[in-house]
């Protein structure tokens, strides 16, 4: 069993391969079946955002079989599905779990030190403990991501101003031709990215704010906590027209916005330019609108270059987080050596709980039955005690059998000191005399 992590991000994969294997909604839930239902897969999470799409898994055959799943699992049947292979990244063991600490903590982001990377972890998290996919080794490995990207922003600057691919593009937006306290601005979208930007704007004290969302009510709920006006997503091509500015960000597999929408929007504003920045993967906006004069498209992977800047005002921030990333993955590598050392100790502790559940059955059913309550006692301490000891003295009898003398010499440092019988069991042992010269303990 190994810790593996399994993806591709905007640093090793163009907007329109990761776009292909983004994951949300009933897809999400869907892949996590299919990826339980994978040979040697034991546990596994799936993290799909805008950036990228991993795995995290415990399983058996190195990660070949989630490699061969993700390469092969595009959304669509264009393209060479198996070349895929090529933009994926594979760590395993440590190196994983680094990998989801430094996701977590906003280091793997396109703007370094971005808050809205946690949550999304978190529910990548919450949806494989959902879908029953995330077991106890997962588990600690996300407990942990969790505790140290709290740790990172708490004790570095990695979080202080912070940033999102939200804010980024409002500042593309105050740097353009179009800034927002002189424009209407359309927000297509109704979630977190939405949220943010709808903040940025009104910060920005954006002239009109307009918002369109396929379920209206949550469209009026945003508008209303930021002064906007709500509008049904299946009247957007009818209000496009009055938007100088357009964010998108929906889960939708298709485009909403498409390019005869744009283009009749243009003519009716008499070719005044307009600026759309498309926040989703897969995409919202068809790219051909890029083609449409007086039109200014720009995607997550445009938004690369205005977060350059960003990225070096916090490299030494990132410094001390990846130092304190180091530290966090010593310590859960210790968790892991100190969890597999204390395996015995939970069978043995396991072992007696079924002991005591099996004798205390007994004795009741004994006492349901008419026994006394003495005989019930006795036969409870007898059964008891035979079914304790039955495993560890077959065991010692082999060792003084072979000699043994490592599990004798630990068996005597669990016992209580008894200055008096201490040195019994080597002595008896040497002598030739076994537990078997006694009477044995009844078989449980």
């Amino acid at each position: 069993m190994r810790l593996i992590a399994i993806g591709l991000n905007h640093q090793t994969a163009p907007l329109q391969l990761r776009e292909r294997v983004a994951f949300a909604g009933d897809r999400l839930e869907a892949a996590l079946a299919e990826l339980r239902a994978l040979p040697d897969v034991k546990e596994v999470a799936l993290l799909s955002t805008c950036n990228r799409t991993e795995l995290y898994a415990v399983a058996d055959d190195e990660g070949r079989a989630l490699v061969n799943w993700l390469a092969t699992h595009p959304d669509d049947a264009s393209g060479d599905a198996a070349g895929l292979h090529a933009y994926l990244y594979h760590h395993a063991g440590d190196a994983a779990a680094r990998h989801l600490f430094r996701v977590a903590t906003g280091l793997d982001s396109m703007v370094l030190g971005e808050p809205q990377i946690l949550g999304q972890v978190k529910q990548a998290w919450s949806s494989a403990r959902s879908a029953g996919t995330l077991g106890g080794h997962l588990d600690r490995l996300f407990q942990h991501a969790f505790v140290t990207a709290k740790r990172a922003r708490t004790e570095t600057r990695i979080g202080n101003s912070p940033v999102s691919m939200a804010s980024m593009a409002v500042r593309l937006a105050q740097e353009s031709f179009a800034r927002p306290e002189d424009s209407v601005v359309l927000l297509v979208g109704a979630g977190e990215t939405i949220e943010l930007a709808a903040r940025h704007l009104a910060q920005a004290k954006v002239k009109r704010l307009l918002v369109a969302n396929r379920t209206f009510r949550h469209a009026e709920e945003l508008a209303a906590r930021h002064g906007g006006v709500a509008l049904p997503l299946d009247e957007l091509d009818r209000h496009l027209f009055l938007a100088d500015i357009v964010f998108s960000a929906t889960a939708s597999r298709t485009p909403v916005i498409r390019r005869e929408h744009v283009a009749a929007a243009l003519s009716a504003r008499r070719n005044r330019p307009m600026l759309l920045v498309d926040l989703a993967v897969p995409r919202d906006i068809e790219p051909s609108v890029a083609e449409l004069r007086d039109t200014y498209l720009y995607t997550v992977d445009d938004l690369e270059r205005a977060v350059e800047d960003n990225r070096r005002s916090r490299r030494e921030a990132a410094d001390a987080a990846e130092s304190i990333i180091d530290l966090q993955v010593s310590r859960y590598a210790e968790l892991l050596a100190t969890n597999a050392r204390s395996a015995p100790l939970r069978r043995l502790r396991a072992h007696g709980e079924a002991a005591r559940s099996e004798a205390l059955a007994r004795a009741r059913q004994q006492l349901a039955a008419g026994q006394s309550p003495e005989a019930a006692l006795e036969h409870l301490a007898h059964a008891l005690t035979n079914r304790l000891l039955h495993a560890p003295t077959a065991a010692l009898r082999e060792a003084a059998a072979s000699g043994d003398d490592i599990l004798l010499r630990a068996v005597e440092r669990m016992l209580p000191a008894d200055p008096a019988t201490a040195d019994a069991p080597r002595q008896r042992a040497d002598a030739g005399v076994h537990d078997d010269d006694d009477a044995p303990l009844p078989a449980p």
